[in-house]
């Protein structure tokens, strides 16, 4: 049992410093994103989707036409479709953030950022992929890529966040998950009946920045 607590009160020693590696990770995203002035629409993807890749070439064209648009975007910073959006911004000539992650494989920093940060913690990451948005989308992805949707599902539903745009991409791949959440989790009552209204389904480019400048335009004026 002495060793058992001694070990407790080391863990204990231990987490008191890692607030401070916390709020470093913290002080540095936002003062890093504050000062961009160009609106930000945090996308997120597959790391695993590489060049040759649908998702890939569906990343890229998003990642430049919002450029065009006058949006710079927010990705996680690793390779595949992250890579993808970044490359497509960054080529055009826009912001290109990335915001990566230490991880034991997949994640490596692509070189199409203009900005970048580093994160230890997920839920310091996720906190900035939120704070600066003006819009979501979801390309197609795994297991992080769900994380990172219903996270912001979430944050919409409870009305933590400023009720942005958030667009699935493309329709083939997520028109299953926006089927079971309308016929399984709205009919059961899991859901508002509205909240599947959150998560939008769109193939081009152009239909989502349409939205998101419209959005935009309207927080203008408010």
């Amino acid at each position: 049992m002495a060793n058992a607590n001694g070990v407790i009160d080391r863990l204990h020693h231990t987490d008191s410093w890692r607030l401070f590696r916390i709020l470093a990770e913290f002080v540095d995203g936002f003062e890093l994103l504050s000062g961009i002035e160009a609106p930000l629409v945090s996308v997120f993807g597959s790391a695993r989707f590489g060049p040759g890749h649908a998702a890939y070439a569906l990343g890229e064209e998003l990642g430049r036409k919002l450029v065009e648009a006058g949006f710079g975007v927010v990705t996680g910073g690793g390779p595949g479709v992250m890579e993808a959006v970044n490359k497509g911004a960054f080529e055009a000539g826009g912001v290109s953030v990335g915001l990566n992650i230490e991880l034991p494989h997949e994640q490596r920093p692509n070189p199409y950022q203009t900005h970048s940060l580093q994160f230890r913690y997920f839920f310091v990451r996720k906190v900035m992929f939120v704070r600066y948005a003006v819009g979501f989308v979801v390309l197609p992805g795994g297991f992080g890529t769900l994380d990172e949707l219903t996270e912001v599902l979430v944050l919409l539903q409870t009305g933590k966040v400023h009720p942005f745009p958030l667009f699935a991409m493309d329709r083939t791949y997520w028109r299953g998950l926006e089927a079971w959440i309308r016929g399984t989790l709205a009919a059961s009552d899991a859901v508002e009946p509205q909240d599947p209204d959150l998560l939008r389904l769109a193939d081009r480019p152009e239909e989502v920045i349409a939205v998101f400048a419209e959005e935009l335009e309207e927080r203008r004026r408010a």
